[in-house]
């Protein structure tokens, strides 16, 4: 059995109207067009679903029948169709977000919230993990969009990668908050946050240091540079940070800050990417997001 869409609408208004030429008017057709629909119609189910009586069309019992089954499908594409519009102009559907301590508290939280201000009936997963965590959940497509530090080149992955230039925290009274730019040999000596021993970010920070013959002193291991906002704020010490804890840290926190942010040199890099399934093509939403994520991102690296 074949039947089609337009012979489906043709039975329905033919039901509505008893009249195939209205049924033509309303559907845009000419009145043969709609006979022949019809008479197609008849010759795929194999049975007849009007007599013709002094040129009006009177549905068999067969018809009644049918007409509950033909307006459910009818409904259902229409239904379908609607939804799938939806889905196009990003206002319907789900979207799965993993994402980095860093971003997890302010920032991807109001990327979301933004991106979604005209979209009340999208569904959204938003979870924080550690970057491996986040590596394995994009590349077995568990998740459609990820935020973390640069991964290995994976066959599994689609990846747009950043070089986020990191920035000195320092107590907003410090001495040195007037200089506009800090550099290693200012800190030299100084009490630092940093990250965990092994990370690519601080390997690059005590480089930076030993490239100037400054004395890098850390004291304080962190897993994220979070934490180490408040341990700026009591004056317990400095951290060469990334730009999306700078971020968040500046929309959360009121007037006047307590802590202040000043470019550094040599450069410290914290890479970071946007991950995405390399086998699924992305959603639509999933790579309106991506691109809302992206100039996020460029935008944070001018805050300082």
């Amino acid at each position: 059995m074949n039947l089609s869409f337009r012979q489906l609408q043709a039975f329905r208004e033919v039901m509505r109207t008893g009249s195939v030429s209205e049924a033509a008017r309303i559907l845009g057709r000419t009145q043969p067009a709609a006979s022949a629909l019809i008479s197609n119609l008849e010759a795929e189910l194999g049975l007849p679903l009007f007599r013709r009586q002094r040129g009006k069309m009177v549905p068999t019992p067969e018809a009644n029948y049918f007409l509950t089954e033909a307006e459910a499908i009818l409904d259902r594409l229409a239904l379908s169709t609607r939804t799938m519009r939806e889905i196009g102009e990003l206002s319907q559907g789900r979207l799965k977000i993993a994402c980095m301590p860093a971003a997890a508290p302010v920032m991807m939280p109001q990327l979301v919230a933004d991106f979604l201000a005209d979209s009340p009936d999208v569904k959204v997963s938003l979870m924080m993990r550690a970057s491996s965590v986040i590596e394995e959940w994009i590349s077995s497509q568990q998740y459609d969009v990820g935020l973390s530090e640069t991964p290995k080149p994976s066959a599994a992955l689609e990846t747009e990668d950043f070089q986020l230039s990191c920035v000195c925290a320092l107590p907003a009274r410090d001495p040195l908050a007037e200089k506009e730019v800090i550099t290693a040999e200012d800190l030299s000596g100084r009490p630092l946050a940093a990250l965990q021993q092994g990370h690519p970010n601080l390997i690059d920070t005590q480089r930076a240091f030993s490239s100037v013959g400054a004395n890098f002193v850390q004291r304080f291991e962190l897993r994220n540079f979070q934490p180490a906002m408040t341990l700026v704020e009591n004056g317990l010490c400095c951290c060469i940070c990334d730009p999306i804890t700078v971020a968040g840290y500046l929309k959360a926190q009121p007037n006047p800050q307590r802590v202040a942010f000043r470019k550094f040199q040599p450069r410290v890099v914290l890479n970071v990417s946007i991950l995405q399934p390399a086998h699924r093509p992305p959603s639509a939403l999933a790579k309106g997001f991506a691109a809302h994520l992206s100039q996020e991102l460029h935008r944070i690296q001018e805050i300082i």
